[in-house]
């Protein structure tokens, strides 16, 4: 059987001479966004602010390795190790001082040494196709400079552009501290920060060993040690009862949707972001306030209404008189966002306000334009969730509607609009929420579209690449085209996968063979199917009409 190891390696000895990491070509590229590069900044300046110094553990590498050697294949890990890598050069090339340069340079790539017969190398070398990229811009000293000066749009790949983007947010924020504050973070990178690292030499071993340490069993959860803490405190003649309720919970939710559900109710009781494990924060935060005799309290007025209320947000399911329907509206609407960080809230109001939809409806309508605006101007994990937590906070103390945090400030109005105006076709993340919240909107008063379509594509009027002798080069100059191509009065929605021959045909022909049969009648694209030509003066009156649409919805 192959030897495994696994231990806890400080940063400065993962990036060091004992380590030569290889990304294998059958790994995925890299694939960080720029939110995920923000949060493990924002979780190492976390840790800086606390100063305790305690070890800090930023998570696991699984490796094909022999102790002997350090050559090391990354099975898993690679995302870390990169991220790790370009927050390291950013560092480098703002430092000050000549000695932390070279400690960075010295982390980031192997100088050589004669003596021990090292070589100068990278410590981390990417999958083929981005290694030279990776290791000219960013493993290089003063390299970041020259990164940051090229187009996003010219580079090959997606994995060079997301080194591209995570350089530029990680670049941004940390040219704003001072030389001191990021000496000290490069500090508590290197001797405070950990890895595990758990390494084996054999392939299907490691393989092996990363499946298990992802595998979903069902191993006991939070949910179930609560279970037993909670019941446990109930008298004999009521236990079995409340643990019937208790599992009639978990079943209606599932038990994923019922683990989520406590780390909801651990928000709505504590009004702040997540600083510790589920375990040890619920203890302190939720269930303190429910011990001597107040076990019965906690599942008949926090965990069942609560699992209720989920049960409604997820199924779109409230039901309390007229207003109903419009309630579950903004639930589908919210459901289509990339984060759950807006779920305490939405619970919080249905606990409190459930008899009352046209409350509901108020507060819906200024909770989906909070998350939505955050969605769409990108907003990253932690002020994010901080958002939702002084909302949380506000809505406790009695603030209601007129919660300050429910509202937008000008700024805020200012860079959604601006978002909204650009090339919205780009923003890959938001382009589709954007585009279905305009089709409900251009589409018939009060009626909203429901589409159950197993695609939903956002297409060109005008074609990104034209032919040379399309007529779309006649009626549109290249500053037209620049200009038009990717901003949302050039866009529509189909329910179908893209044809690349049909996408770049002229107006006329393109609307019968392409647009006219995108299967869903989406209002949004329907009108331009009335439309008989599509020229730039068409294009300024089409994109201001659809901003003002959205301008009035969201009241920017």
């Amino acid at each position: 059987m192959a030897q495994l190891e696994a231990r806890e390696v400080p940063l400065h000895k993962v990036f060091c001479s004992d380590y030569d990491f290889r990304i294998p070509d059958y790994q995925r590229p890299y694939a960080w966004e720029t939110e995920q590069a923000q949060q493990l900044l924002a979780d190492l300046e976390e840790a800086l602010l606390r100063g305790d110094g305690e070890p800090y553990f930023l998570g696991s590498l699984v490796l094909v390795k022999d102790s002997r050697a350090a050559k090391a294949e990354v099975i898993d890990g690679q995302q870390r190790l990169t991220t790790l890598t370009i927050l390291l050069a950013v560092l480098r090339d703002l430092a000050e001082q000549p000695d932390v340069v070279t400690n960075l340079v010295a982390m980031i790539a192997e100088p050589g040494n004669t003596v021990l017969g090292l070589k100068a190398k990278p410590r981390l070398t990417l999958r083929r196709r981005d290694a030279d990229f990776f290791q000219e811009h960013l493993q290089t000293h003063g390299s970041i400079e020259k990164l940051l000066a090229l187009n996003p749009l010219m580079l090959k790949t997606d994995a060079q552009r997301a080194l591209h983007a995570n350089a530029k947010v990680l670049h941004t924020t940390l040219a704003s501290w001072s030389d001191q504050q990021r000496l000290a973070l490069c500090t508590l990178i290197g001797v405070q920060t950990f890895l595990v690292a758990v390494s084996t030499p054999d392939l299907d071993s490691a393989h092996r060993i990363f499946s298990v340490m992802n595998s979903r069993g069902l191993d006991l959860s939070p949910a179930d040690i609560f279970k037993a803490q909670v019941i446990g405190e109930i008298d004999e003649q009521a236990s079995e009862t409340y643990a019937m309720r208790w599992e009639d919970a978990e079943e209606s939710l599932g038990r994923d949707d019922f683990s989520d559900l406590f780390l909801h109710i651990r928000m709505i009781f504590s009004g702040e972001r997540a600083r510790q494990e589920l375990l040890k924060e619920f203890q302190t935060q939720v269930l303190v306030r429910y011990r001597l005799g107040k076990a019965k309290e906690f599942v008949d007025k926090v965990l069942v209404p609560y699992a209720e209320a989920f049960a409604m947000i997820r199924d779109r399911t409230y039901s309390a008189g007229e207003g109903s329907d419009q309630v579950n509206l903004w639930f589908r609407r919210l459901m289509k966002l990339d984060n759950s960080d807006w779920w305490p809230a939405a619970l919080w109001a249905l606990r409190h306000h459930g008899d009352d939809p046209d409350w509901l409806n108020s507060f819906f309508r200024s909770l989906e334009r909070l998350a939505a605006s955050m969605f769409i101007r990108r907003v990253y994990t932690t002020p994010r969730v901080q958002r939702f937590a002084e909302l949380l906070k506000e809505l406790s103390a009695g603030n209601g509607l007129g919660s300050p945090s429910l509202q937008l400030t000008e700024a805020e109005r200012v860079e959604m609009l601006s978002r909204l105006d650009g090339d919205v076709y780009h923003e890959t993340k938001t382009r589709r929420y954007i585009l279905l919240r305009l089709d409900e909107l251009v589409g018939e008063k009060d009626v909203v579209a429901t589409y159950d379509a197993p695609y939903i594509t956002v297409e060109h009027v005008l074609p990104q690449d034209p032919g040379a002798e399309s007529q779309w080069r006649t009626d549109f100059t290249q500053g037209d085209r620049d200009r038009w191509t990717h901003r949302l009065a050039n866009l529509v929605l189909l329910s179908r996968t893209k044809n690349s021959q049909a996408q770049n045909l002229d107006f006329a022909v393109k609307k019968e063979r392409y647009l006219r049969r995108g299967v869903v009648a989406f209002p949004l694209t329907t009108h331009v199917l009335g439309q008989d030509t599509w020229t730039p003066e068409h294009l300024e009156d089409r994109q201001r009409e659809l901003l003002g649409l959205l301008t009035r919805e969201w009241h920017l």
